[in-house]
């Protein structure tokens, strides 16, 4: 886990840091290239290592772990999602691929197959990167991103610079909330799924993901004033549930 997350932060780094925009998606480029050589046993950064020994001992493919990188050539354009299929696969790029090498490190309970767990991972990632989004709306568009599709923009009336405590904001994020929390609902069979250590991991990661969510329901238009945050004593709350939850389900 620590390796994966290294390659990750580093890719993720690459496309949110400073620097001019061809700068970083030559950066990109060449981070990709050198994912492929790493795969291959060339290694030229410190996490290459590590990185080879996991992706061959869990399986992780070359596709899921050069999709983060697509996604970060993503954000580079800045172009807006014109629809919610399109954010999804955006979604599935940064966050779904990343669910899925996790529940491959962590795995499965004898007997379950990994075309059986693929699914509700899948839902895992989606839900955890829209309540990201949520929770980042007015960053996010201050930075010149937003991520919300542009046909739910135009069908609530509310397009980015109408943002505002209004009858269409509230409803457009009422909206995007009930979606994510589908999306929650869809992945929770994937704890039985899992082996107990990962499943104590996946628990409090649902529950602290789903905790933001719900604070950005109560907060309603607040929402774009303040960044929703769990408390100290919210997230070790969480932490006992989910261990009782592994030993007990």
């Amino acid at each position: 886990m620590h390796a994966l997350y290294a390659y990750l932060r580093i890719t993720d780094d690459l496309a949110d840091g400073p620097g001019e925009l061809a700068m970083k998606r030559a950066r990109l480029a060449d981070w990709r290239r050198q994912l492929t050589e790493a795969l291959n046993g060339i290694c030229s950064h410190r996490t290459h290592a590590a990185l080879n020994h996991i992706a061959h001992r869990y399986g992780i493919p070359e596709a899921e772990l050069s999709a983060p990188i697509d996604g970060g050539e993503r954000d580079l354009t800045g172009e807006p999602f014109r629809t919610f299929d399109e954010l999804q696969r955006y979604c599935q790029q940064v966050a779904g691929v990343v669910g899925r090498a996790c529940v491959r490190i962590w795995g499965l309970k004898p007997g379950v197959t990994w075309e059986q767990a693929e699914p509700f991972t899948d839902a895992a990632g989606l839900a955890f990167q829209l309540t990201n989004i949520l929770r980042d709306l007015t960053e996010d568009r201050v930075a010149g991103r937003v991520y919300l599709p542009q046909d739910e923009l135009n069908r609530f009336d509310c397009p980015p610079d109408r943002w505002a405590n209004t009858p269409q904001f509230r409803e457009l994020l009422r909206f995007q909330v009930e979606r994510a929390d589908g999306f929650y609902r869809q992945s929770e069979p994937l704890t039985e799924l899992l082996a107990p250590h990962g499943r104590v991991v996946f628990n409090l990661m649902n529950r602290a993901y789903r905790g933001l969510l719900e604070r950005v329901a109560l907060a309603g238009p607040g929402v774009l004033s303040r960044r929703v945050r769990l408390t100290r004593g919210a997230k070790f709350g969480l932490l006992l549930r989910a261990w009782a939850h592994t030993w007990t389900g």
